[in-house]
């Protein structure tokens, strides 16, 4: 242990408590961490409990390397995040170990679906509704970010997002609470395995909390209005889920709540989240967000905003020097207790405890000679995980005439600017994955087709013809441009993708939108493909070849054109390492899909929001209806495009009639659900069947139907199953408008179906 044997002898070994106190005899045990930490924090200067509140970024332009490590050494930085090897890291954490009091440094980044193995984005992951599946993703994303030195991830990200004109939707799992609820804790749980102390664990960061979707006009970065009942029953549950499954910590939104940015906004970090919620982890701003304070209008100045942020409970300032710069003054005025420093300090050093960093602080960094000999090399990835969680992830939207599964012994023409795009396949926030690494559409065709049928490429458009776009794109997201035009013009690209066509079969088009275009900040204000895309589309469709269009895209796009001119449309997302050679194996029917919306597809932008779960109203409009004086759109056809919960397969599923054990229900008694169902087609196959709940008549209106359950089953061909869902007081519950959690007398609805639209209905009486 080369990097351990520097340090001075305090009269123990290396990870002992006597490395963290001045005074070893007077140092509690390690096994009692309230006294453990009170002991140390007795010890601290005001300087170095200031510097425990210091998040700094690794390669940013603030702070070169070096003089990271002088201030580490000094006790003046509590965290850093974007550096992601052992070898990186192992340097700051000597450092620490130099400082007066060697509290232990931790090492964070966005691990949000996966670290060197890249799986599909969140809203793909979510379109699994795979628990199993998810719980794999977060597993595998600790195990090798754990291997890449890291000690914390900045997920998941469980903002509910129901305008899908925000970039940041691609980051979150949809739409609903429930789904997204169950999701949130089933990733704590395997980001932190056994204990976030584990080598192979991280501590998960819940984010961005809170309301962070709920942006105005879907706009990155906007305010947020938001009635309490809306914010208590639709989103602040994700993240209530992932705090009670023992998050260690939760990143705070960039928004405002209700005029009150959230990190100067007392209520939502001491109130709800400490005090109702029981919240005892490290709270860590959103990049840059304290001095953020001031364009918010909330206030005057740096020394302002660091007082407000600290006293609404803002203990770690990510990327922001103004608690470094600020505190000193404002703790010697007053205006900022020692108390209330104290308290933000003591949930730094509770969580780096709860990392296990006070017994090895490297535990997850190892020893130098352990170190990968090549960082990026193909034995550290998990194909296999990857290729079976992107295949679950994958949304079949029409099919038909069976367009799908294909032959292999097909000629087939692969065309589209996302055919062939490598770093498209991982989506945002890909962590540390290599374009290198991934399977690209066309790579994953060609190799379930070699020694088989043949297969034609043609690029056939660019991503996007305005280069005010693409200049954005390429500038805004990445460090060097990603998105390379072909520079031939659009009727020559579009001529050879036709020529490809006339040779084949069958036409797969691979269509959609850049990574960069489902980002942070990348807000758009339509949801359609682009224009070069679409006339790609329309000269295909003319050459009267059977049409597949692969859709990646990280938000729902409205393709209302594209839906009549496709024979088959497969959703795709952006799917990761493995994602082409996923795709492949579900156009050629080697794995029958099974994946699920979990964010409603709307016909254009004009309907957003658009989502099921929609509250009742008076005059709502009823399909095959006159629409006059009813809530509508008169231009075209009300209703989604695509439904909450939908999804195809190529096996069909029947569902008996819903049986209730009771229409009478007692508080504190079960209802039982039942309901039958059967795979009717001729290939073995997964379906999601999908409860929902309405509160017929309550105190205030309620929403036509709340998703409360859901299964994800295998069937055979033929094979029939009855599920039973369980049911209680606590399913009917809601915040009312004196925001007291009630379940209140009256009639419910128990819809059941394959997507939350195509239902069957059965009723009973809460007594």
């Amino acid at each position: 242990m080369e990097s351990t044997m520097k340090l001075p002898l305090l009269g123990l070994a290396f990870g002992l408590v006597s490395q963290v106190a001045l005074a070893a005899n007077a140092a509690p045990a390690l096994q009692d961490k309230q006294a453990f930490i009170d002991h140390l924090l007795s010890q601290m200067t005001e300087a170095e409990k200031i510097g425990q509140l210091r998040l700094i970024s690794i390669g940013g332009p603030e702070m070169t390397r070096e003089k990271i490590r002088e201030e580490i050494a000094a006790g003046r930085i509590g965290g850093t995040f974007n550096s992601r090897t052992a070898a990186e890291n192992r340097p700051m954490q000597d450092a620490a170990m130099r400082s007066r009091l060697k509290i232990p440094m931790f090492f964070a980044y966005d691990t949000l679906h996966g670290e060197r193995t890249i799986f599909p984005i969140s809203l793909g992951l979510a379109a699994s509704w795979d628990l199993n599946a998810i719980n794999q993703v977060g597993r595998t994303s600790a195990i090798e970010a754990s291997a890449d030195a890291l000690d914390m991830t900045f997920a998941p990200m469980v903002d509910i997002a129901r305008d899908p004109r925000w970039g940041r939707t691609s980051e979150g799992f949809g739409e609903d609470t429930y789904l997204t609820s169950k999701i949130s804790e089933t990733m704590v749980r395997a980001f932190q395995g056994k204990s976030p102390a584990e080598r192979d664990s991280i501590m998960a960061i819940v984010k961005h909390f809170a309301l962070y979707g709920a942006v105005e006009g879907g706009r990155d970065y906007n305010t947020v209005d938001m009635s309490l009942p809306k914010m208590y029953n639709d989103y602040l549950p994700p993240y209530r889920a992932g705090i009670d499954a023992g998050a260690g910590g939760v990143m705070v939104a960039l928004n405002s709540i209700n005029g009150v940015p959230a990190t100067a906004n007392t209520w939502l970090m001491n109130d709800l989240l400490r005090k109702d919620w029981g919240f005892k982890g490290v709270t860590i701003s959103d990049h840059g967000a304290i001095k953020e304070l001031i364009r918010h209008g909330v206030a005057r100045d740096g020394r302002e905003a660091a007082k407000l942020a600290i006293k609404a409970g803002i203990d770690m300032s990510m990327n922001d020097s103004l608690y470094g710069e600020e505190l000193p003054g404002l703790l010697k005025s007053g205006e900022v207790s020692t108390a209330e420093l104290d308290h933000a300090v003591r949930e730094v050093l509770g969580a780096k405890y709860e990392m296990g960093l006070f017994k090895d602080p490297y535990v997850r960094i190892g020893k130098p000679e352990n170190d990968p000999k090549d960082t990026y090399a193909e034995s550290r990835l998990h194909r296999e995980a990857a290729r079976d969680v992107a295949r679950r992830s994958l949304v079949l939207l029409e099919n038909r005439e069976q367009t799908l599964p294909l032959k292999k012994s097909a000629a087939m023409a692969v065309v589209g600017p996302l055919a062939d795009a490598p770093i498209d396949m991982m989506g945002s926030w890909a962590a540390d994955g290599q374009p290198k690494h991934s399977v690209t559409v066309r790579e994953g065709l060609r190799r379930a087709l070699e020694g088989k049928g043949k297969l034609l490429y043609a690029k056939g458009a660019n991503v996007t013809g305005d280069k005010a776009v693409l200049d954005y794109l390429n500038f805004l997201n990445f460090d060097a441009p990603e998105i390379v035009d072909d520079p031939r013009p659009a009727a020559v690209l579009i001529d050879e993708a036709v020529k490809a066509a006339q040779q084949s079969d069958v036409v797969i088009a691979v269509v959609g939108e850049s990574r960069g275009m489902s980002h942070e900040s990348s807000s758009r204000t339509t949801l359609e493909i682009p224009a070069t895309q679409r006339a790609l589309i329309d000269a295909l469709k003319a050459t009267g070849k059977p049409l597949v269009l692969v859709l990646m895209n990280g938000r729902p796009l409205s393709i209302v054109k594209e839906r009549e001119q496709a024979d088959a449309i497969l959703e795709t997302w952006f799917s990761g390492t493995e994602g082409g050679n996923a795709i492949a194996d579900v156009l050629f029917g080697d794995y029958n899909p099974s994946g699920k919306l979990p964010i409603t597809f709307p016909r254009s932008v004009g309907q957003i929001p658009m989502y099921y779960n929609h509250l009742s109203i008076g005059r709502p409009y009823t399909p095959g209806q006159p629409g006059n004086y009813t809530s509508q759109y008169f231009e075209e056809p009300n209703g989604p495009l695509y439904p909450f919960g939908y999804g195809l397969s190529y096996s069909t599923f029947a569902l008996s009639e819903l049986t209730l054990s009771t229409t009478e229900l007692q508080r504190g008694e079960p209802l039982e659900v039942r309901i039958t169902v059967q795979n009717t087609g001729k290939l073995d196959g997964e379906t999601v069947v999908q409860l929902y709940l309405q509160d017929v008549a309550g105190s205030m209106s309620r929403p036509v139907k709340e998703l409360r359950r859901f299964e994800k089953l295998m069937l055979k061909a033929g094979e029939s199953r009855t599920l039973t869902f369980t049911l209680g007081e606590d399913d009917l519950k809601f915040y009312n408008t004196q925001l007291h959690h009630v379940a209140e007398a009256g009639t419910f609805n128990v819809q059941v179906g394959l997507d939350s639209q195509d239902v069957q209905q059965q009723a009973f009486e809460l007594r």
